[in-house]
């Protein structure tokens, strides 16, 4: 029993590490590339995972395979172009996700042949699978995830209110979702979306 939970364990930490850093450095550079360095300037612009790891984000993603990180510092005052800047970096995360899906499950058919260990297999569907997971998850219009941002990037400024009158309970929503079960029902069709768009891109590429 305890070495089925740490072998399952190895093999999703390296798909959550990735899913983490690669998604909020995501974020910060696009942040920089429109005008604003708070991120880097705070240490954020990096795939370092102790930059980004929110506790009780990245134990909602061993449990669950659902969470998220520590929400990446922006002065949208400081945009090029506000609503376009916002909107980039609102949705730079969650694409980056899905890129790396998409690397990841090209790179492992072009070297199921040379490495044929299931561990190998485990770990590289995990990388695929958890991605996804954090791709959808993080696009539910729920603070701090990025689908309110992105939500907030697009609805007209007179609207917003909604979304920051919910803000501080955002949190307590996403946990509750989780722990009553309901947070699969809700997730989905999100995940066929993400998964049918990966599927498309994937057959056209090989």
């Amino acid at each position: 029993m305890l070495e089925n939970y740490i072998y399952n364990f190895l093999v999703i930490l390296p798909g959550i590490i990735i899913a983490i850093s690669f998604h909020e450095f995501a974020h910060a550079a696009v942040a920089y590339a429109m005008g604003d360095s708070t991120a880097k300037n705070n240490g954020r612009m990096s795939i370092n995972p102790m930059s980004h790891i929110d506790p009780i984000g990245f134990l909602m993603l061993i449990i669950a395979r659902f969470g998220w990180a520590k929400p990446i510092p922006v002065n949208e005052n400081n945009f090029k172009n506000r609503k376009l800047g916002n909107f980039l970096v609102s949705i730079a995360g969650i694409s980056m996700n899905i890129v790396i899906a998409i690397v990841t499950y090209i790179f492992l058919h072009y070297t199921s042949n040379i490495f044929t260990s299931p561990a190998y297999y485990n770990v590289m569907y995990s990388v695929v699978g958890i991605n996804i997971s954090f791709a959808a998850f993080n696009l539910l219009p729920i603070p701090p995830l990025d689908g309110s941002k992105l939500l907030l990037s697009v609805i007209p400024v007179k609207y917003r209110f909604i979304v920051y009158k919910y803000e501080n309970y955002g949190t307590l929503i996403l946990i509750l979702l989780i722990v009553t079960g309901t947070l699969g029902m809700v997730l989905n069709p999100i995940v066929n979306i993400i998964i049918t768009f990966i599927n498309s891109v994937v057959n056209i590429l090989l």
